[in-house]
């Protein structure tokens, strides 16, 4: 990090015609690089392990219920989740999940 010699403020990394160089926001004041350094920015990501929060076995007991009925075995009773699917300015797709069969239909 360099800081301006007349104002004191950081000063910004840029390009110009190929030669990099460090310029004031404030004042007018530029300073060209001129070595070969090799400015390299590098950052190690490391995966952290996944909380699950709801299982495929238990979901639906957590999901709320709701009547409905199913188009697949006509069952009256299902669990159901909301999702915006659209822009904004639409409304959200409601999701079904039959309590008795398990099948997923949307409405």
């Amino acid at each position: 990090m360099e800081f301006c010699p007349i104002c004191a403020n950081m000063l910004q990394f840029g390009l110009e015609l190929g030669n990099g160089r460090f310029r004031c926001l404030t004042c007018p004041y530029v300073c060209f690089i001129q070595n070969k350094a090799k400015i390299r920015n590098e950052k190690i990501l490391t995966k952290k392990d996944m909380d699950i929060i709801v299982s495929e076995n238990d979901g639906l007991e957590r999901m709320p219920h709701t009547e409905a009925t199913c188009p697949n075995c006509h069952h009256d009773r299902a669990a159901f989740y909301e999702q915006q699917t659209r822009s904004a300015d639409e409304p959200a797709t409601l999701f079904f999940t039959c309590l008795q069969c398990k099948h997923k239909w949307n409405q």
